[in-house]
This record gives C-alpha cells, sequence and structure tokens, in this order.
C-alpha cells in the first residue's frame, strides 16, 4: 500500500529506450500483487489451469519480462523476508479488507455485475507461499537475479540502489525513496492502455522516473524531513496524524526542520515510539549482495513450468522466445555498428 507521496512529488514520463541497458531492483512483491490483481478474466476470476492452479503470475512475469529483456532492461527481482516487526497490525487489516471484497465479489456475480464483480475481485488477491516460490523459480529460469531482503524489499532495493548495484528501485508504492533510494521508477509492469474504473475511456501508462534529490531540492527538504513528513501522514507501520495532508505536513516540517520538534508538536500518541520507525527508515537492517549475476535463459525449465505443468500455449511461449533471440541478436550486432 505504501504512502502516497505522489501531490508533493515532480514525476518524469520516460520511454524504455532511456533506461535501456540499465539495471533495476524490482519489488518483487509489489509486482506480483499487480499481476495477481489485473490479470484476470472479465468476471474477475484469476487466469488459472484445468486443475485449478492461479498462473495470473506467471503470464506477467513472462511477458513483461520479454518485453524489458529486448530493451535490454535488466530486472533483479527482490522479495520480502518474514522480519517485519511493525506491520502486524496492516496486515491483519489487509486480511480482514480481503475477506469484505471476497463477499462483495459473490454479491456482484449474483447480480451478474460483472464490472463491478472484476473491481472487487482485484481486492481479493492474495500472494500464497506456493505462488512466491514457483516465481522464484520461474525468474531463475528466466535468468534473472533473486535477492531475498531481510524484512521490507524495498528497504532492500533502495539499498543496492545507493550502492550503485542497480540504477534504481522499482515499485508502485512511494516508500523505496523514505529508504533513500536515488531514483524510484513507477509503472514499469503495467505500462500500456489501461481501462478507466466504471467508464469507457482508456488513458495509456507509460513508465515514470522520480529523481530523489532534485524533488529534495524542490521541496526545500532533507532525506530526514522527508521522512518525518511520511510519518506525520502515516505509512505502513503507523497512522497518519489526523488532519495532515502532504501539504500540512510539508509546511510543519519546513518550519520545525527537526524530527524531534516536528513530532512534539503533532502530539505523537501512538503504540510504535516515532523514533523506532524514524530510525527503520534511516536505517533499514539489510544487507545487499555484493554482485549481481544475470544468466541465460533456460527454455527447457520455462516450458516445463508453462506448458507441461500448467497449460499455457506452447506455440505461444516459444514464439515470444525466439522473437527475444531476434532482437538480442541485433542489440549485440549494434555494438559493432
Amino acid at each position: 500500500m505504501g504512502i502516497n507521496l505522489k501531490p508533493l512529488l515532480e514525476v518524469k514520463s520516460i520511454s524504455f529506450q532511456e533506461i535501456y541497458g540499465k539495471k533495476l531492483a524490482v519489488d518483487a512483491y509489489n509486482v506480483i500483487m499487480q499481476f495477481l490483481s489485473t490479470i484476470r478474466f472479465q468476471d474477475g476470476r484469476p487466469l488459472q489451469d484445468s486443475k485449478g492452479n492461479i498462473t495470473s503470475h506467471l503470464s506477467g512475469l513472462f511477458y513483461r519480462n520479454i518485453n524489458l529483456l529486448k530493451e535490454n532492461i535488466k530486472p533483479c527481482y527482490v522479495f520480502d523476508g518474514l522480519n517485519k516487526p511493525f506491520k502486524t497490525e496492516l496486515i491483519e487489516e489487509r486480511i480482514k479488507r480481503r475477506k469484505e471484497s471476497e463477499e462483495k465479489y459473490k454479491s456482484a456475480l449474483e447480480e451478474e455485475d460483472y464490472e463491478k464483480a472484476s473491481l472487487y475481485a482485484s481486492q481479493t488477491a492474495s500472494l500464497t507461499p506456493e505462488i512466491i516460490q514457483e516465481s522464484k523459480e520461474f525468474l531463475e529460469a528466466m535468468g534473472l537475479p533473486i535477492v531475498q531482503a531481510n524484512g521490507e524489499g524495498e528497504a532492500m532495493c533502495a539499498l543496492m540502489a545507493k550502492q550503485n548495484l542497480v540504477f534504481s528501485a522499482a515499485s508502485q508504492d512511494y516508500d523505496a525513496l523514505l529508504y533513500g533510494s536515488p531514483f524510484l521508477i513507477r509503472n514499469l509492469n503495467i505500462t500500456g492502455k489501461r481501462k478507466l474504473p466504471k467508464q469507457k475511456a482508456y488513458v495509456t501508462i507509460s513508465p515514470e522516473l522520480i529523481n530523489l534529490n532534485e524533488n529534495l531540492k524542490r521541496l526545500d527538504i532533507s532525506q530526514e524531513q522527508l521522512i518525518t513528513l511520511a510519518l506525520i501522514m502515516g505509512t505502513d507501520f503507523n497512522p497518519g496524524i489526523k488532519g495532515f495532508g502532504p501539504k500540512k505536513a510539508l509546511d510543519l516540517v519546513r518550519k520545525y526542520p527537526s524530527f524531534e520538534r516536528a513530532i512534539k508538536e503533532v502530539n505523537w500518541d501512538f503504540e510504535i515510539p516515532a523514533d523506532k520507525l524514524f530510525n527503520y527508515f534511516m536505517n533499514p537492517p539489510e544487507n545487499p549482495p555484493e554482485k549481481l549475476e544475470w544468466g541465460k535463459i533456460d527454455e527447457e525449465k520455462i516450458l516445463k513450468i508453462m506448458v507441461d505443468k500448467h497449460e499455457f500455449s506452447e506455440e505461444r511461449i516459444i514464439s515470444q522466445l525466439n522473437i527475444l533471440k531476434v532482437e538480442k541478436k541485433q542489440t549485440d550486432l549494434d555494438k559493432w555498428i
């Protein structure tokens, strides 16, 4: 879910060509949830094989990564760990909302309101241990590196970017900026035309690049003030202070640049001390790998997972793999011209 910093940030729309050859640390849970939520039939059902196994995540991971690799963009997938000491209430709230959405989805189906059913169905998606494990195996077959975070995947993505292992973090959420990622790329996996909810209109979505330092300078605040602002607005770890939206929170941290002074001003009264959360964002307990390695695509393993196990079209899968081979040969040739 994350914090919505969009009203405060200057965002640049970019093309894939502008990040050609770049290495990106992708928030795996965020991306897989996108695919589970959006790759569905008209009535809201996720893609499934004949045995009822969900396959939306595999479809998304395959076709999106094929498109990225065609552009010589090198994604690395970072998975969340189990150490999430501040997220107990959030996880419980998500489970509650998911159950409510499941009931609304069933009611919409009974009423044959498929547009409403599709909307509620997207909110019922959940990451199971089986989906996570299968996603890791599939990404390895694609030759893409996997990094296991201790806790928050976005924190690991940010540290990898800070240490120049990758160019940028990639996620729909803005939290990587709070952890200090120099850049954040959004819409990496949802580029293209998207239908607006409850409308017959479509919008074109392109990747977005957010430069952290440029935004801090424009807002005239420091990284510490950005974290303080986020805590006041509310994060995944804490509710926001009532009455504080983006503009009011920004005005407050400008008036009181000190974290301690700003928090004192809003009378922090939550279970988790503000300084603990502040220090967590400043120094997340993650240890990035020393290096990343991209390998060759294991076509046999991809076919085994997608075609043999989950009944995807062998012709379509092979066709995409062959297109990628042709484009890679052309890319390699271009280097010598």
